[in-house]
């Protein structure tokens, strides 16, 4: 080969190496050599302020991974924003977060209504709103909305879960439900009525909604217990869930309870709303319960007490959203690892919808999370648990939460 051949070969290959360099790597807003920047808003005034500590053991997992060294080098910057639970300011202060903040991603951010309310938006702009804390049945649906994913097992395949076993658990089941008044409720009332089928309209003797901006529910838990009947569906959040099993207690109503995955905390519910009333009730579970005493030579568990100790030690070892925290961080942090240097909010996305068995630490065992471009629910399995006086125990076999 000639001089000038082996000098246009050496050309044409070192434009090769600059290019596929440039390709390796590149950044949107928020993403730089020594910096991920992320955005969420969370509940910190409001009445859903009780969920903070899931903002708060997301910060702290990030203090973890950058002590570490971060994400292939790189530190983790969550900007956490007040929102009070209410759908204009949450649009406000995502507004900032896209606009001004110049985040590469939502991620966490907490509430049905409030995410619903800058959804549209942020898949306009092609800004990743990802592993909500939410299961709404919306959050699912990547054709028309290819930004948004969330990370629990969607409202309705829970509900759907408690109808299966209702169903096969009680004689002449007579249904009172007591929902909030938005899509989380919704979904949880319309999942459970599918599921129930034709025979819905006779097994759901009631159902009555409230707001979150109600002073209590004592009115309605009244209402529902005249029905006498013999399985109360309190689809609540913590501080509502705590005053209708209290109520219901007080008036003597004890039908089977069931309620909700997020207000099923120990510490937040079953505790304020007394012992004795909470005793029996139902939830479901895809997280390790921090007070279950069979985990205390887990070496998962191990750890997570280790991390809470020395970066959330303000935390609650009994808060079972502390643990959701946990895995929502992983959860976004398996991501981030998988992007590499190609930082742009397409391939988070892209590496979003390519999750494969992945395991966060602290799931239950037998449950990973699994993505695809067409598949935006990451679990899809979850066990039913009964709280005993003490703490949650879990029963029966994984039960699966696909919507088919």
């Amino acid at each position: 080969m000639g001089m000038i051949a082996k000098a246009t070969a050496a050309c044409v290959a070192f434009a090769f190496s600059v290019s596929l360099a440039y390709a390796q790597k590149k950044y949107d807003p928020g993403a730089s050599d020594t910096e991920i920047k992320l955005g969420q808003t969370m509940p910190y005034s409001g009445p859903l302020s009780g969920f903070i500590t899931l903002a708060k053991a997301e910060l702290a997992y990030f203090d973890m991974i950058n002590a570490q060294a971060g994400v292939n080098g790189r530190k983790i910057r969550m900007i956490s924003l007040d929102d009070g639970f209410s759908p204009p300011k949450t649009v406000e202060q995502t507004r900032k977060l896209v606009e001004e903040d110049q985040v590469l991603a939502i991620s966490g951010s907490l509430g049905t209504a409030t995410n619903a309310a800058v959804q549209k938006y942020l898949n306009q702009k092609k800004v990743p709103q990802l592993f909500l804390a939410t299961g709404a049945a919306r959050w699912n649906d990547p054709k028309n909305f290819p930004y948004t994913m969330t990370l629990t097992p969607i409202y309705t395949a829970e509900a759907s879960i408690y109808a299966a076993y209702v169903m096969k658990e009680v004689k002449d089941p007579k249904v009172a439900v007591l929902y909030q008044n938005d899509d989380f409720g919704k979904d949880f009332l319309k999942g459970f009525g599918e599921r129930l089928g034709p025979k819905a309209k006779d097994i759901v003797v009631r159902a009555v909604s409230y707001e979150v901006t109600d002073a209590t529910v004592d009115s309605q838990i009244i209402d529902l217990a005249s029905t006498k009947a013999n399985v109360f569906l309190n689809i609540t959040t913590p501080k509502f869930a705590v005053q209708a099993i209290r109520k219901a207690h007080d008036l003597g109503w004890k039908p089977m309870q069931f309620i909700d995955n997020p207000a099923a905390s120990i510490g937040i519910v079953m505790r304020p709303a007394g012992v004795e009333a909470s005793k029996g009730i139902v939830s479901a579970a895809f997280v390790k319960d921090p007070t279950d005493p069979q985990y205390k030579e887990d070496p998962e568990f191990q750890a997570w007490v280790t991390w809470m100790k020395k970066y959330y030690p303000a935390g609650s070892l009994e808060d079972p959203q502390n643990v959701v925290g946990y895995v929502q961080a992983q959860a976004i942090v398996q991501v981030l690892k998988q992007c590499g240097d190609l930082l742009t909010r397409e391939n988070v996305m892209k590496q979003a919808a390519n999750l494969r068995d992945f395991h966060p630490a602290m799931l239950l065992k037998g449950i990973n999370m699994t993505t695809a471009p067409d598949d935006y629910q990451p679990m899809e399995e979850m066990l039913l648990q009964r709280f005993n006086g003490e703490r949650f125990e879990v029963f029966g076999e994984l039960l699966s939460a696909r919507v088919k």
